[in-house]
């Protein structure tokens, strides 16, 4: 249907001839509207931006974005798109946090080299009026653009090149070294394309929380329902987190037909939404309830389901999926109204990387279906060490084929050739985008098994890390809404299990019997995987450094403990940590 659109300008332009005062964006404070937006609106905003880019000569350069959820930030990087400059959307700083926030930004903008920055009068004046001159970017120039005059009536016929970059994903990472997946404007069309008829788009109601500068609240979030000629309706990520009523209040209040978001969303829905609460939603409308960018949990997933069946919500329209940034967004995806599918496979079998069905007496572990490819994506299960093809029982990691694949990283040659430029050894084929995922296809749906990088190995047995750690999260009330990491610790040359796991907020640490909590983690892993922690050490709740869109950083809480930095509160182990 959209599929003749080159580029984002083109789709625009289309727009505000053929449905101009149909509505487009709505940025929601609680479940009230703050400002609405129609097509002409939006575009109206867009040329007050792209006018200045012009004047200020920032054709074929990059510009920084740096604004908080709103309206703001989708008129500047449309403006990017529309004008030839290269959109890098990062988060905003946090205001209670200034001196962990802004390096991060720092080193983003010089590895960008980003010509200026664009952002709103009250960012600009938090960082520039702390007094830590902390926002130095040695001379890059800043532009406030939620004061700009009203601008040119089009947004300009300067040719683009649709291989060029649109805009750079950076995608989580240390300060020292932020990766920047280039995404292409034709890349970024032909995904749309593909995610409007796998998603079922075109005729319904987005509501989405998710941040801007994360690619799944970036593309299917904010720019699927533009692509679509769908009303978003979106909010801030604070908002869902403080109340996640208003997440779910506005899918039933607006009638949202598409709203996406990681496992932990429905987890905090579960636990944080009350029955009053619950008792005044009507959820029926919502036929594609995504569930992606992070390991998906089948007891969440059913737990979800119970809770809000009551309300409306229909199991069919849970909606598992996996992508990553370098693929521009979604992999696979489940097919509409067909609900989510679970395996159970013998968890012996899986750590040996095949895929065998539970049976009785055997340790079972439920697997999550992420349904079916998305438009003309291919996918291979590949032995990561001898780059051959695995069998269709076998577990290997996930290699990618899509013309909607990145173009590679910025200014990162040597790391763009290993990751988006792999081929089969045996056969030649490629390339192929090699994910560091591992999974299996099995009638054409695709499985998430593991993480090639964050497996942890003992004599070895594989063990993905988010399975210990679902384990130590449920199996003592102190932890229970807590987060943990567990990772490889090596002792004397051989790996041991290590896991750092949060109390949660309910008690005081002077309530707890810290002795307890560690020897029942232990306990539990020991009896779930037949392996024995050799640490297991408690931290407060928001100790575990994550990354800007909320993953767990496994391998920098590691180092932290063995550096001795990680704040602690009690350690169980057998001996040193290193």
């Amino acid at each position: 249907m959209n599929e003749h659109y080159l580029t984002m300008r083109d789709l625009l332009n289309d727009r505000v001839r053929r449905r101009k005062n149909d509505l487009c964006y709505t940025f929601l404070v609680g479940f009230e509207v703050r400002i609405q937006w129609s097509y002409s609106d939006l575009q109206r905003e867009i040329a007050k931006v792209a006018t200045h880019l012009r004047k200020i000569g920032a054709i074929g350069k990059r510009a920084l974005l740096v604004y908080p959820q709103g309206p703001e930030f989708m008129a500047a990087f449309l403006a990017c798109l529309s004008q030839n400059v290269v959109a890098v959307p990062v988060p905003a700083p946090e205001p209670w946090n200034l001196l962990r926030t802004m390096p991060r930004l720092r080193a983003v903008s010089e590895d960008a080299d980003a010509a200026f920055v664009l952002t709103t009068r009250k960012i600009f004046n938090l960082a520039s009026g702390s007094g830590r001159n902390l926002w130095d970017f040695e001379g890059t120039p800043w532009v406030v653009t939620d004061e700009l005059e009203e601008g040119d009536s089009d947004l300009g016929d300067d040719p683009i090149d649709a291989a060029a970059p649109a805009y750079f994903q950076y995608t989580s990472g240390s300060t020292s070294t932020p990766s920047g997946v280039v995404i292409s404007h034709q890349s970024l069309m032909h995904h749309l394309g593909a995610l409007h008829k796998a998603c079922g788009y075109g005729d319904g109601v987005t509501v989405t929380w998710m941040p801007h500068f994360h690619d799944y609240g970036l593309v299917q979030g904010l720019l699927q329902p533009l692509f679509s000629g769908d009303p978003c309706y979106f909010m801030s990520p604070l908002s869902f987190l403080k109340r996640p009523a208003h997440w779910l209040g506005a899918i039933s209040k607006y009638g949202g037909t598409h709203s996406q978001a990681p496992n932990f969303a429905y987890e905090h829905c579960i636990r944080r939404i009350s029955p009053e609460e619950r008792a005044g939603l009507n959820l029926a409308t919502w036929k594609a309830a995504g569930n992606a960018a992070e390991p998906i949990n089948p007891d969440v997933l059913e737990k979800f389901i119970e809770t809000f069946e009551p309300c409306g919500f229909r199991r069919a329209a849970s909606a598992p999926a996996y992508g990553l940034a370098e693929a521009t967004l979604l992999v696979s995806s489940t097919r509409l109204n067909s609900g989510p599918r679970v395996l159970e496979l013998d968890a012996d079998a899986i750590f040996d990387g095949r895929v065998v069905p539970v049976e009785g007496g055997h340790a079972g572990r439920k697997v999550v279906s992420c349904g079916e490819l998305v438009g003309d994506t291919k996918v291979a299960i590949v032995d990561p060490e001898t780059l051959t093809r695995r069998p269709a029982d076998e577990i290997g990691e996930i290699w990618v084929s899509d013309p909607g694949v990145a173009s590679g990283y910025w200014k990162q040659p040597v790391k763009t050739q290993e990751i988006f430029n792999a081929y089969l050894s045996d056969t030649g084929e490629g390339p192929w985008l090699r994910t560091g995922d591992l999974g299996f296809l099995q009638n054409g749906e695709l499985f998430i098994a593991g993480r090639l990088k964050d497996m942890i190995i003992i004599r070895g047995a594989n063990f993905a890390p988010q399975d210990i750690e679902w384990i130590s999260q449920k199996c003592h009330p102190a932890v229970e809404s807590g987060e943990s990491a567990a990772f490889p610790l090596t002792i004397d040359g051989e790996e041991r299990l290590g896991i750092v796991q949060e109390l949660n907020r309910k008690d005081h640490p002077s309530a707890v019997n810290f002795e307890d909590v560690t020897a029942k983690i232990r306990e539990q892993i020991s009896l779930e995987f037949d392996v024995r922690a050799h640490a297991v050490v408690l931290v407060r709740r928001g100790t575990i450094p994550k990354t800007s869109s909320g993953k767990i950083q496994r391998r920098a809480c590691r180092a932290s403990l063995l550096d001795g930095s990680l704040e602690t509160i009690f350690v169980l182990n057998d001996g040193p940590l290193s």
